[in-house]
């Protein structure tokens, strides 16, 4: 697995008030900028946010892209882990939650792993293109939290 991204953000709001956003997949259309839409595919596993499936359409190096994810483990007010298949790749993402004394550190991790060989070819022509641009986007994406969590709280 490739780590491409790790970028994090301190928030002036309790773990409580993050997690509220950054769980409510279904309106992150209305949070992070990139985003433009958003459709629940499969709801959670008994309430919760594992199991939780969504097509997410966003705007990545200046086209529309579209990903099913899903999210695959998560412990409320913690972390989340979200998984998306394609383009022969293995897509992983984190999002990670630490109380602090002024409020909470988010950490998003990115990860891809490629699977076919025209996938490998791929990342080792343009990966540093792609690294730069994902680092870009997640910290644009932490920001957009931020500034809707401290809005709100």
């Amino acid at each position: 697995m490739n780590l491409i991204s790790s970028e994090s953000k301190e928030i002036k709001a309790p773990p409580a008030a993050v997690w509220a956003v950054i769980s409510d997949i279904g309106n992150a259309a209305a949070v992070i900028s990139a985003i433009k839409d958003i459709e629940v595919l499969e709801p959670g596993n008994d309430g919760g946010i594992v199991g939780l499936k969504w097509k997410e359409t966003r705007e990545w190096m200046g086209r529309d892209a579209v990903e099913v994810m899903w999210v695959t483990d998560a412990d409320e007010l913690s972390f989340y882990e979200t998984r998306a298949e394609s383009h022969g790749c293995i897509y992983k993402s984190r999002l990670e939650l630490a109380p602090m004394p002024t409020g909470t550190r988010l950490a998003m991790t990115f990860y891809c792993q490629p699977q076919t060989v025209g996938a490998r070819l791929m990342w080792l022509l343009t990966g540093w293109m792609a690294r730069k641009s994902l680092c870009k986007a997640i910290a644009q994406d932490l920001e957009d939290i931020k500034v809707a969590v401290e809005n709100s709280w």
